[in-house]
């Protein structure tokens, strides 16, 4: 059960926590910024579909943020605390360093397990999301394209027609010129058409009906006509910039490849490196945050901007660790589940120093 001191200090993180993941996850949303207004004015992607996309981008954002956000939380408080002597009362009291941890770390573990949930079940869901949205926008941006009575190119070396019934009389259809493959140009016209998409393999197309294909050789006497009742062209459409997802291989994929190369190849031994830090992430963000316990008690003239400061300083640290140990696991002297969690290892030692420093204070 929750003392009436665990409940103030748990509103003294939350202040510091809020305002912090708020203004990392501007500073880190503000460089995808520039990204978002291209979609919206040169790709013609709807304000609801970008609201859309900073969704399923906070994930990736938080996972980011919270670890960060912890430790500085961490530090402000406990600087605050020591600088006013409230912790100097608190002590007096007779109450330890060690009983002060208990809200830390029940704050912290809270941290820990939203970071946990967010890397393992929130990235994942907004990879998929996003490679859904980004296959409507294009579908979208592809139905819009076929104006009437215009010479549309959807992609390079493409060009689509349809005619404007107003001013054709009674003419229909679609006109295709694909010289896409300079060997085999194509004219493609049918009577009419609908969109096709296929997420399996991130294609579009248009279904033709009643129609024909005319190959164009580079010799006219080996020119083909091929008629069609229904006929599926397909275009593999890269998504619009900004809106792209990288698919990771499986635990067992990269396991295959490293055992094939007898585990000299640097590139999946990074990956495998990342799969070990899925966990070993989100524990960092529990360590982090009782590191800042006993560097806020040591450094309590630093006020909240100092706070900050130091915080900052101790991810850049913590960043320091994480390419160390990937130096050491793509040079073959450790293996990528110890390198994955050398810094969280580190982290813990300097904050069981630091306590013991703070504790004869």
């Amino acid at each position: 059960m929750l003392t009436l001191l665990d409940r103030y200090i748990f509103r003294e993180l939350f202040s510091p926590f809020l305002s912090t993941l708020a203004a990392l996850s501007f500073i880190i949303f503000a460089k995808e910024m520039l990204r978002l207004i291209d979609l919206l004015v040169s790709k013609g992607v709807g304000v609801w579909s970008l609201v859309k996309i900073v969704g399923y981008l906070l994930p990736s954002f938080l996972v980011l943020t919270l670890p960060i956000a912890c430790l500085i939380a961490s530090i402000s408080t406990f600087s605050r605390l020591s600088f006013d002597n409230e912790l100097t009362a608190m002590r007096a009291v007779g109450m330890s360093l060690w009983r002060l941890t208990v809200p830390v770390l029940m704050f912290s573990v809270f941290v820990f397990l939203t970071t946990l949930f967010l890397s393992q079940w929130g990235q994942p869901w907004s990879n998929i999301s996003l490679k859904g949205l980004a296959m409507s926008v294009i579908e979208d941006q592809l139905s819009l394209a076929l104006d009437e009575g215009v010479f549309n190119e959807p992609l390079q070396n493409l060009t689509i027609y349809v005619p404007d019934p107003k001013h054709a009389g009674n003419v229909q259809g679609v006109f295709i010129s694909d010289q896409r493959d300079p060997k085999k140009s194509l004219v493609i016209v049918g009577k009419s058409f609908r969109v096709l998409h296929d997420g399996r393999r991130k294609q579009l197309g248009l279904r033709l009906f009643d129609g024909a294909i005319h190959q164009i050789p580079p010799e006219f006497d080996q020119y083909h006509e091929v008629g069609f009742e229904t006929y599926d062209f397909w275009m593999s459409v890269p998504p619009p910039e900004g809106m792209g997802t990288t698919q990771r291989k499986s635990y067992e994929e990269i396991i295959q490849k490293l055992d094939a190369s007898d585990w000299k190849d640097s590139g999946n031994l990074r990956r495998l490196m990342e799969h070990y830090k899925d966990l070993g992430f989100p524990v960092s963000s529990l360590l982090l945050g009782l590191l800042g316990l006993p560097v806020g008690i040591i450094s309590k003239r630093s006020g909240k901007a100092g706070g900050f400061a130091i915080g900052l300083g101790i991810i850049v640290g913590f960043y320091l660790l994480n390419i160390f140990g990937e130096f050491l696991v793509t040079t073959y002297i450790v293996h990528p589940f110890v390198g994955a969690w050398f810094p969280n290892v580190m982290v813990l030692g300097l904050t069981g120093v630091l306590f013991m420093k703070a504790s004869r204070q």
